[in-house]
């Protein structure tokens, strides 16, 4: 029997380049591919992009260009950074290939003979930039409700077009769910999307009288495919749908074992997408993955509320894989995840740098430094090394469930947690000591370490390839996908050769900060020698008097008691934020040892420090009195 896997995203829409949630959702289909991969499944993964709809004709006549070309620079950055981010999909559909365009106009030909499509009149309120309806009653002069999904403001639309008969399929569709309670992972998302269909279904509106850019409604010259009869299709028209020549094609991989989306979008594909097939006669897909969305200060991350970061930026301060790790390991895919920099880097740092890395770092070290470059198999191991091995099981168990219902946050989170095992068995055997005194209980040590991340690396090498590879290579071993690789991971004993190799992972707290300080404030912390900084004599003032400097709008000319300094005349730019008379009385600290020079024509002999505040720059002064020419360390 074939063990086959076909793995979708959604398609996305062709007005700008990918953020972070786009990127998101087609990691979580590489993720879950290479998993299938490594238990020796034949896999299909598919992602692409939409484009067709009112909001990108109008984007692309605002650039001045035409709908395909304007959406062709966009492709082009997608299909960029699903190659930097190593994103192994088998193919990239537009809706604008050929090969779609015929699936459609086959899909929605076949609704037409079957009676389940007719022709009426829409009103109601329309969201452009998500190409969604949105329900509400309409009066004249009524300005639109926000639209549910980006929260902007609708606009009221009448026109003629066709509907497809979605009331028809409520009972089907219910039924369905009812005898498949697992369709929908999460099940929260299901109980919602029952509920919705509980609530009453309309009929479903599938083309566009007033937009022209799309494909065109078979025998209407004024009606283009509405976007979701035809975006949708992609699943289908990717392997052949409609095409003779490609029956065996489609029948191989249809249907879909999973779809991967966001939560905003699971309507459609839970309801409109499950009635067309059903219409149609083609089988129903088994899961639909519904994730959350990433949030930024508590808002959907998403092009449409500019607030969506920039995969491409990410990758200019971090490694590819240590941000995929970051995406699946911490990101839920039943809840909405927060990103953060400081979150991102304290991850790559702590699990990473500290807890993965340096682990293959102290057995490849420990191992050169005695001689031991290779291991033999081995069969004997004391209990501590059972009790690991026991533990490694455990863990094996629960991350099997958890990839099984696509909980991949939670499947990382048990690897996580047997590394940090590994880690406490090094510590407790204390193999740096055993070296000499017990050569075979050391060897046995790395033998064990060894055999663990020889696993790890495998159940990683999803969220991880290259770094896995690496990491494998360190102990003389390849990757090995196929039938009976994952089982074949318990048995511990193989024969390792340790290699030399450069740290896996770099610490990177505080890399993001440094990186987008302003310029300035760059220059201001440039590097000083100690040497530099020993030759600045600070030391307490008293100012005796103070006077604004005549046609300066900055200045004031401080006479200052500097004690054992002497009395120094000195300049301080603060006239906007302080009077003369504030000024006399008060205590400072002041560089006393700098060159003299002229502003305005005056002499200064020093400088009086001051700090930033939010409206004003402050004084920097002693706590309490303190007596001038103090010097300040």
């Amino acid at each position: 029997m074939l063990k086959k896997y076909y793995v979708t995203t959604p398609l996305y829409y062709g007005t700008g380049r990918p953020h972070l949630g786009s990127l998101y959702s087609t990691l979580l289909a590489d993720v879950s591919t290479r998993w299938h991969k490594l238990k020796g499944y034949e896999t299909f993964f598919l992602t692409g992009t939409d484009e067709h709809g009112q909001k990108i004709a109008e984007s692309a006549a605002k650039a001045g260009k035409k709908p395909k070309e304007f959406v062709d620079v966009f492709v082009a950055e997608y299909k960029k950074t699903w190659k930097d981010y190593r994103i192994d999909y088998t193919k990239f559909i537009r809706t604008t290939d050929d090969e779609h365009k015929e699936a459609v106009i086959k899909l929605v030909n076949t609704l037409l003979e079957k009676g389940d499509v007719y022709k009426g009149v829409y009103e109601g309120w329309y969201c452009v930039p998500d190409e969604t309806f949105v329900p509400g009653k309409h009066k004249k002069g009524d300005v639109g409700p926000a639209c549910p999904s980006c929260n902007r403001e609708t606009i009221y639309i009448s026109e003629t077009c066709y509907f497809f008969k979605l009331s028809a399929y409520q009972d089907k569709l219910l039924t369905f769910f009812k005898e498949h309670p697992d369709f929908i992972y999460p099940k929260e998302r299901l109980n919602e999307v029952i509920a919705f269909v509980e609530s009453g279904l309309k009929d479903l509106c599938i083309s566009r009288s007033t937009v022209k850019w799309g494909i065109p409604f078979p025998g209407e010259d004024d009606q283009v495919i509405y976007v979701w009869a035809d975006a949708l299709t992609n699943y289908i028209a990717a392997l052949g749908y409609g095409d003779e020549k490609r029956a065996q094609e489609f029948a191989k991989w249809w249907p879909a074992d999973l779809h991967i989306m966001a939560k905003d979008i699971v309507r459609f594909h839970a309801v409109y997408w499950i009635a067309f097939l059903m219409a149609i006669g083609v089988k129903l897909p088994h899961h639909l993955l519904v994730h959350g969305w990433i949030t930024i200060g508590g808002q959907k991350m998403s092009k449409s509320l500019g607030n969506a970061v920039d995969p491409q930026e990410l990758l200019k301060y971090y490694d590819v894989d240590a941000l995929r790790y970051y995406l699946v390991s911490h990101f839920s895919t039943s809840q909405d995840s927060t990103f953060s920099i400081d979150d991102l880097e304290k991850v790559i740092t702590q699990d990473l740098a500290n807890e993965l890395g340096n682990l293959l770092n102290r057995v490849i070290v420990l191992a050169r430094k005695h001689n031991v470059n290779k291991i033999a198999p081995r069969e004997e191991w004391s209990s501590a090394t059972v009790d690991l091995q026991k533990s490694y099981d455990v863990m094996m168990k629960s991350f099997n469930e958890y990839m099984q219902k696509y909980m991949f946050h939670m499947a990382y989170a048990e690897v996580k947690k047997y590394i940090a095992q590994v880690n406490a068995y090094v510590h407790a055997r204390e193999p740096w000591l055993l070296a000499d005194k017990d050569p075979e209980a050391f060897v046995e040590t790395l033998a064990a370490v060894a055999s663990s991340l020889y696993a790890v690396a495998h159940l990683l090498w999803p969220v991880m390839p290259l770094k896995m590879e690496e990491l494998l290579q360190a102990l003389g071993k390849k990757l090995i996908l196929g039938e009976g690789t994952v089982e074949n991971l318990a048995a511990w004993g193989q024969e390792i050769a340790f290699n030399e190799t450069k740290s896996l992972f770099e610490k990177v707290e505080g890399r993001w900060q440094e990186a987008h300080l302003p310029e300035e404030v760059k220059t201001r912390i440039e590097e000083i020698d100690i040497a530099d900084f020993a030759k600045v004599h600070m030391a307490v003032g008293t100012i005796k008097e103070a006077e604004v400097v005549e046609k300066s709008d900055k200045l004031l000319k401080l006479q200052v008691d500097c004690g054992e300094y002497g009395m120094r005349q000195i300049l301080a730019g603060v006239k906007q934020w302080y009077k003369p008379e504030d000024l006399i009385g008060a205590q400072g600290i002041f560089v006393v040892n700098l060159k003299p020079r002229k502003l305005m024509g005056i002499d200064s002999q020093g400088m009086m420090l001051f700090v930033e505040g939010d409206k004003k720059l402050e004084r920097i002064h002693p706590a309490g009195k303190a007596s001038s020419g103090k010097r300040v360390r």
